[in-house]
Order: C-alpha cells, then structure tokens, then sequence
C-alpha cells in the first residue's frame, strides 16, 4: 500500500486528475467559487485564472447572463436525444453561428468537445470521398508541433509526444509538413528574410500524394499545446491556395482560436479564408458546459444526402445538442454583440505586446509571442542555440508554483510560459500579471 499519509482527505478523493500523477505533485486547489477573473479556495485565497480555466473561460467566472441563460433553460428542458428530436437553443445556436462563420459554413454537427469535433471532422472527410466514390483519398496531412486532441483520431494527427507515445500502436499513419514556427525555423531561415518558405513543404507533400489525400487539417494562426506557434498570415493564405491547387479539403482545429482568442471570432479570418470544415468548442459555450462543433459547406453536407443509408453519417453521442449548452452557447453569442468583445481582446493584445516585449532583456528568454489575448514567453537555458528542455522541463512545475504563491493560476508548458485569461480582465490586472510574470521569471530561471 501506498504511503500517502502526507496527503490531505481531499487529495486522497477517488479522482484521476489528469497530468497529475507524479509523486512530486503539489495539493490540489481546492476551488469554492468564481468570479470574474477570479477563482477563490475553500481556504479563502484568492486567485486570477491566467488561463481562462483550460481556455474555455471568456466572459468571466459566474457572469450574470450566462447564469440567467443556464437557469432558465433547465426550467423548459435539460435533455433529450438528438436523433430523430430537436429543440430550439439547438436551431438558434446553429443560425447564430452560421451568421458568425465564416461565409459558406453553413451545416452545423454537434459532438461533445473539441477532440471529438476533430474526430467528427476527420470522420466526415474520409467518408466525404468514400461517398462520391473516391475510395483511394484516406490520407491525411497535419503539420509538425500539432496537437489536436486526446482521442484516437485526434492523437493520429497529432506530433508524436508524451501524450502520444503511449497509444502509439493504436494511431493511424499521417503525413507532416513543416509548420511555420519561426523562431526554431525548420529551414534556419530567419523570418525578416523568408517567403513563407515552409509551405514548400506542404506543398510537396500534397504533390507526392495528391490523389490519397482527404484532407489537410491545421490550428490556423496559433497552435496551441505543441508550442504555442504564432503563424505568419501568409501561411495560412498558402495553405488554402494549396488546399484548392490540389483538390483536397481544408479543416481549421479552432477548438483554441475560435471565439476571439486570437483578435478576430476566428483565426481563419486573418487571412480571409473559408475551410471546408471547421471544428469548435471550448469557448463556444464559454466555459460553462462540454460542447463541441463541427461545421461544413453545403457540398460536403450534400454527399450525405441519399436514400442508400450506408452514404449515413453513423456518428452521434448521448448528449448530442444539449439544450443547457446550447442555450448558454447562444446567451456567449449576444454578449460578444452587445459588448463590443472583439475590441476589447485587441486592447488586450496592444497591452500584451507592450507588456511582454521588455521581458527580452531576461536572459533566460528566448521569444516572445503575442496574439490576440494570448501572450507567450518562451524560455531557453541558452539563447544562441535555443535549447530548452521541451513540455517535460521541470522548470515549467516551479514556475506554475511560485505563480500560484502569488496569487496567479498558470500552468506552463514546460518552457513555455503563457498567458490567456478571460476578456473581461482589466487594464490594471493586466499590469499586476505582468509585473508578476517579471519577478516570477527573475527569482526561478536563471539569469
């Protein structure tokens, strides 16, 4: 048996909290309630959530109209099965959000969560060709540094890494591309003297399998979890002027960017882009409930279409469309029309920039990045080389601690060290997290 008599009752809860099994692990949070930006303990302190609570958080813990959505609605219907039913938040949210999308997204599928709107997406591409009779496209093309969810699809096309590796007999083969990930540039380009030239490698890979692909799936603008790459607009730009060269579809992974996060309701908007399929959730209902999306062209939607049932899309999941989402999903939506949303993660991206920018002088800091209401430091035990010890950097644990004993919740990835609360954070909060970010990075790397 296990000694754990250091661990408190809670600790010793049956619960399997994820990425928390080393024997080293600090207690867990006690978490009582929200509000706004902040999260209080059972213990009383006091604590502003740096990462929005796994990015989901938008609006702020416990926001009045997103409560009054939530109670009202488990007052008409709570559930029911979404095969052969429907309901009313589930017909608005999807009107609401064909009217947001970009333009041609115009069918909606709801799933659970983001990887399994990534599954959805990977699903429907594949039977997509099997259904116009192009049984040779089974192929699919994600990019280096992806990270796309914890499922199996998902994890397939993800990098190979430690939340990989394990599984790694179950995954099906892919083929990668180079991402743009400038500052450990895949060709030692430098990016003042490049022309996207990373895409050439896409690029070649669409031509050597051009008539087996199904589709290429990326996290447009930002990838999330492999790095928190910032892209170039041109690359995305290149990417669907390729997608479109060699006749394959294009899916956009904006279960992170979607919703704002990068400055515009989504990414793919930076550079004007319509993907084929889209996938969405975590902001989606702004954290208040699982919900995941996947929404498509009417093509796509129409290759589904028959009177032979095997061209069905046989997928569904029990809480398919859940009215109290989807009702919370529709109440986010009005809050972004009615409180000028967008304008306030683009104030928040200027104050990061200029936030963020003198941490350059620190030696242990090798980039900085900044995109929308994300910014990024990137550490390094050596600028001139750039080494640094990856997601299982040990520096990333006690940076998470000595932040909480500051009263901020972050959880670094390893040597990356960033930054994404709720929008609603103040202009004054954003300065107290910067000049702890400061003096946080100034007592535990090294100088």
């Amino acid at each position: 048996m296990n000694d754990n008599h250091n661990l408190s009752a809670r600790d010793r809860a049956h619960l399997w909290h994820p990425y928390t099994q080393m024997l080293t692990q600090p207690p867990l949070i006690p978490i009582a309630r929200g509000k706004g930006v902040y999260l209080y303990t059972e213990d009383g302190r006091k604590i502003l959530d740096g990462i929005s609570s796994w990015w989901v958080n938008i609006h702020g813990h416990a926001h009045p109209k997103l409560n009054e959505a939530l109670i009202t609605q488990v007052q008409k219907l709570e559930h029911v099965i979404f095969a052969g039913c429907t309901h009313q938040p589930a017909v608005e949210l999807a009107e609401r959000l064909v009217d947001v999308l970009p333009n041609g997204l115009t069918r909606i599928f709801y799933s659970d969560d983001g990887s399994t709107a990534v599954e959805v997406a990977l699903k429907l591409a594949w039977q997509y060709w099997q259904n116009l009779g192009h049984k040779e496209r089974k192929l699919f093309i994600s990019l280096d540094h992806a990270y796309h969810g914890d499922t199996v699809g998902a994890m397939s096309v993800s990098e190979a890494s430690s939340f990989t590796k394990p599984f790694e007999s179950l995954l099906f083969p892919v083929v990668r591309a180079h991402s743009p990930y400038c500052y450990r540039c895949p060709l030692g380009l430098e990016r003042s003297k490049c022309d996207i030239d990373c895409l050439d490698s896409l690029e070649s890979q669409l031509k050597k399998h051009s008539s087996a692909v199904a589709g290429v799936l990326v996290e447009p603008m930002l990838q999330g979890v492999g790095g928190m790459i910032v892209w170039p607009v041109e690359f995305l730009a290149g990417v669907r002027e390729l997608c479109d060269r060699y006749g394959t579809l294009m899916i956009a992974d904006e279960v992170l960017t979607g919703f704002g996060r990068t400055g515009r309701m989504f990414a793919c908007e930076h550079a004007s882009v319509l993907p084929d399929i889209i996938c969405l959730s975590k902001a989606l209902t702004a954290g208040y409930m699982p919900l995941g999306v996947t929404a498509t062209t009417e093509e796509i939607y129409e290759a589904f279409l028959s009177e032979d049932r095997t061209k069905t899309f046989f997928h569904g999941h029990s809480y398919t469309a859940n009215p109290l989402a989807c009702a919370v999903g529709v109440a986010s939506l009005d809050l972004f029309r009615e409180e000028n949303v967008i304008l306030r993660v683009q104030r928040l991206e200027k104050q990061l920039r200029e936030g963020l920018e003198p941490l350059r002088a620190l030696s242990s800091v090798g980039d900085i990045r900044v995109l929308g209401g994300v910014g990024v430091i990137e550490l390094v035990s050596d600028r001139k080389t750039k080494a640094a010890g990856g997601y299982l950097d040990q520096v990333g644990p006690r940076l998470a601690s000595a932040f909480l004993e500051k009263g901020l919740l972050i959880r670094p990835l390893g040597n990356l060290v960033y930054f994404m609360p709720p929008y609603v954070i103040t202009e004054s909060e954003v300065t107290w997290v910067l000049e702890t970010l400061v003096n946080v990075l100034k007592q535990v790397t090294p100088e």
